[in-house]
């Protein structure tokens, strides 16, 4: 009797690319009999037959019914001890069970199982201690090269105006407070307690503004104090970049790529020494992307775990068992929540990880034998998934308002009060009907006349941001004469700037990569070179949508946003030199580890020489102007 094991469509992309690590080894075309499962089995509508209990266990599941074998005549390769390479396919799924998988050079093909390709993430673990080591030097590094001198400049640069105030008086009172115009002077004297009394319009929720608050509860109301909280999360976004890139590429040699190349990134270093929001928004999108990616392996590890406790090789046509426990899910509900709870738009990376989650439960009963049963995924995985997400999301965000909902001077605070004649004050309460109206008022500002008539000689249209067309000068201070501050200047005057800007190279390989990724995912269907891609595009594409087409922007908005960006396409630069590099064993090893090396060793070194411009160095006017390689960086 022979049957047909339907094939995951995303396993189209493994096969493609494990043939193509592979040199010189057929591809068995006949594959031998199904497994028989152990018993006690009833017969399922696919015909399996049940096993008797004198026959041998097959727990071993490289039984060798299961196994390649040589033609008649032919001598059996010895047996070679399996060993990870650095970039391994990451996903065993391809033929119909049981098939021939092209094996490093000198090993017969093994066959490999429905319960083997849902354990493909299991190759994480040959190498866990390794991987923690990487992980953890690297991250040391970005730590120690963002802490230097970061204390200077000893003022308040940028919207550092906004946020280090805000988070001074959020720690204070509750809620945020307005300040008079001499306020930045009488900080900076060591005098911060100037505020007002009354409560300042707010237009981003108060995560942020927490976070550099606590930092300024630590260390004072000074630079270092409004600044080590946007370090400390800097740092945490290389560490997550390195985990993801890791669990992604089954390699910890490709997440180790892409957490050094986000370390020298000119954005994220520049992002993580000034206190903007949007460090701490970027790092929580991605440990939520890790988290979700997370809970793919573990969903595939417990169905292949069911399919082992039944002594069955795959569901038979049935939906098989629920999967209650999905801790990963949970966790990514929180960091979604915090996302949003420091800028809204983080929720569109919510909706888009969020079905893609869904879709991977689909396959991933349609690769364990579920058949036409796994649509049902859409329900039944599909609504919890929405209260582990979605509602988990809402409660961290509504819970990150508590200090405003509980105080009383907080902008808008009162107005449910004032209105306890309308309908959604009665029906949600005061506080509540407030919170709410106080979003429309934020909703509004952000939507309304005012930011749409409002222009900035910084404004960066999103469609310029994958090839950082327009960066962002935070401080700048020119025509320092030769002789002060330290200008060594001969015949020229010099200058201080941090420039928030990308590293080049990065950005432009980088963009590169993107499209690169999603042809390797759309036609070689390999899902892991498409989560980095959705993810950017879900923080990217609504920007563009937003404004339109250039000329035709609605408010000003700035290249620094574009740091939700650049950690995915670290890491699809980082999977694409690994497709570069190829297997340990490739002819083309040598060569491809030169062309990477030198990639790397190139964005290092344009980092390196863009530093003194990322860090308020005082140097000659035509350094600084030798550095400015567009037009429109100035």
């Amino acid at each position: 009797m022979s049957e047909t094991l339907d094939v995951d469509p995303d396993a189209r992309g493994a096969r493609a690319f494990a043939s193509s690590q592979v040199s010189g080894v057929p591809v068995s075309p006949v594959s031998p009999p199904r497994p028989v499962p152990p018993g006690p089995f009833v017969p399922s509508a696919r015909g399996v037959p049940p096993r008797s209990p004198s026959d041998p266990d097959p727990a071993d599941r490289r039984d060798p019914a299961l196994e390649w074998a040589p033609p008649r005549g032919v001598a059996t390769p010895p047996e070679v001890e399996e060993e990870a390479a650095p970039w391994a396919p990451a996903d065993h799924e391809p033929e119909p069970l049981p098939i021939a998988v092209g094996p490093r050079r000198g090993r017969a093909p093994l066959a490999i199982t429905t319960i083997d390709k849902l354990r493909d993430g299991i190759a994480l673990r040959r190498d866990r201690v390794v991987g923690w080591i990487v992980t953890l030097v690297i991250t040391a590094i970005a730590f120690g090269l963002r802490f230097v001198d970061l204390a200077n400049p000893a003022k308040l640069v940028f919207d550092e105006t906004y946020y280090a105030k805000d988070a001074w008086t959020l720690w204070k009172f509750g809620y945020e407070r307005d300040w008079p115009k001499s306020a930045n002077d009488s900080i900076v004297a060591g005098t911060p307690d100037v505020y007002n009394d009354t409560a300042s319009f707010i237009v981003h929720p108060p995560v942020g503004k927490w976070l550099i608050g606590l930092g300024e509860q630590l260390f004072g109301m000074n630079s270092f104090g409004w600044r080590i909280m946007p370090l400390v999360f800097g740092t945490l976004l290389v560490f997550f970049t390195i985990r993801l890139g890791r669990r992604l590429s089954r390699s910890t040699l490709v997440g180790g790529i892409a957490g050094l190349l986000l370390t020298v990134d000119g954005l994220a270093f520049t992002m993580s020494r000034i206190a903007l929001l949007d460090i701490f928004q970027a790092t929580f999108l991605v440990a939520a992307v890790a988290a979700c990616v997370a809970d793919r392996d573990y969903y595939r590890h417990r169905l292949a775990d069911r399919l082992e406790a039944l002594g069955i090789v795959d569901l038979g046509g049935t939906f098989g068992p629920i999967i209650w426990l999905r801790p990963w899910r949970v966790v990514a509900g929180v960091m979604f929540g915090l996302a949003i709870g420091t800028k809204w738009n983080s929720v569109f990376v919510l909706a888009a990880m969020g079905l893609l989650c869904v879709w991977w439960d689909v396959r991933a009963r349609n690769l364990a034998g579920a058949n036409w049963h796994s649509w049902l995924a859409l329900l039944v995985d599909g609504v919890p998934a929405f209260l582990r997400m979605v509602l988990v999301a809402v409660v961290v965000y509504l819970s990150t308002w508590t200090s405003w909902l509980l105080g009383t001077g907080g902008y808008d605070r009162g107005w449910g009060l004032q209105h306890t004649d309308l309908p959604v004050v009665q029906w949600l309460g005061e506080g509540w009907a407030s919170l709410l109206h106080y979003h429309q008022d934020i909703y509004d500002f952000h939507t309304g006349e005012y930011i749409n008539s409002a222009t900035h000689p910084y404004d960066a249209h999103p469609l310029g941001w994958l090839l950082m067309i327009r960066p962002l000068s935070v401080d700048y201070v020119g025509k320092i004469e030769p002789g002060t501050q330290g200008c060594t200047a001969i015949n020229d005057t010099c200058v201080q700037a941090i420039t928030a800007m990308g590293t080049p190279l990065l950005w432009w390989l980088g963009a590169v990569a993107l499209v690169v990724s999603a042809i390797w995912c759309l036609g070689g269907r390999d899902w892991r070179f498409g989560v980095p891609v959705l993810a950017a595009m879900a923080t990217w594409l609504p920007w563009v949508i937003n404004q339109g087409l250039p000329g035709s922007t609605v408010r000003p908005v700035f290249f620094f946003y574009a740091i939700t960006i650049i950690p995915f396409t670290c890491i699809a630069l980082a999977q694409v030199l690994g497709l570069v590099l190829g297997p340990r064993d490739g002819p083309h090893r040598r060569r491809g580890a030169i062309l990477v090396g030198l990639a790397v060793a190139l964005v290092v070194a344009n980092f390196a020489w863009l530093y003194p411009v990322l860090t308020d160095q005082v140097m000659p006017y035509q350094a600084w102007y030798a550095r400015m390689w567009l037009r429109s960086w100035i």
